[in-house]
């Protein structure tokens, strides 16, 4: 698609993309990829290796989403930003406001200096991001099928996994470097015997039984 894009006299390419919307704790954290529009004599083997191995992130293991990652940021065809929305916004404004409002901040980081480039959004999923100036298309299974797309997926992965194990730093016992926040069985087993910690989102569904531990 992004060729497509290219020959309509596009300058960039940005997917856009999430991970953590079905977490139960720790912040959601988006992605915005730029690929530029490449020189008539482009040959990049580098850019073209990225292009052999990127895919949806959650189709990587862990140790290739990273190597795939330190591979884009040597890429000088190819910028990225990120944002994290953190679970107390989540819990006041939902997480669909929350996921939109990460996804507008990484890609305003991105083209902060870009004000007069002619861009294309491409966004994973059914919806737009309201009340952007640039043409965007939402994309079902986007992360699976466009190249900017799934990056955009690998980072925010990435990075909101560095920021989980962290997390797990502050809060040992929920064990969140394995499991990252998500409704395992394991990490419900730990909520069901400690409670709720402070980064739990405490309007989940799964969670609203439960009390905060002391």
């Amino acid at each position: 698609m992004e060729k497509n894009l290219w020959r309509q006299g596009y300058e960039a390419v940005i997917g856009l993309d999430e991970a953590g919307r079905g977490a139960l704790a720790g912040p959601v954290c988006a992605a915005a990829l730029m690929i530029k529009r490449p020189t008539a004599n482009f040959n990049d083997a580098h850019f073209f290796k990225i292009l052999k191995l990127v895919r949806d992130s959650k189709k990587l293991t862990p140790k290739k989403r990273e190597a795939i990652f330190q591979m884009i940021k040597k890429c000088p065809f190819i910028e990225y930003q990120y944002y994290f929305v953190s679970e107390k916004i989540i819990d006041r404004i939902n997480i669909s406001r929350a996921t939109e409002e990460a996804m507008k901040k990484s890609l305003l980081k991105i083209i902060s200096n870009k004000p007069k480039a002619k861009i294309m959004l491409l966004v994973d999923g059914n919806k737009k991001i309201p009340k952007l100036k640039f043409k965007q298309k939402a994309i079902i299974k986007g992360d699976d099928k466009i190249f900017s797309v799934a990056g955009a997926s690998i980072i925010a992965k990435v990075k909101r996994d560095q920021r989980m194990k962290k997390i797990a730093q502050q809060f040992s016992r929920y064990q969140f470097e394995i499991h990252k926040g998500y409704p395992t069985k394991k990490h419900l087993a730990l909520i069901k015997k400690y409670g709720l910690c402070p980064v739990h989102r405490k309007t989940y569904r799964p969670l609203k039984n439960y009390s905060v531990a002391l």
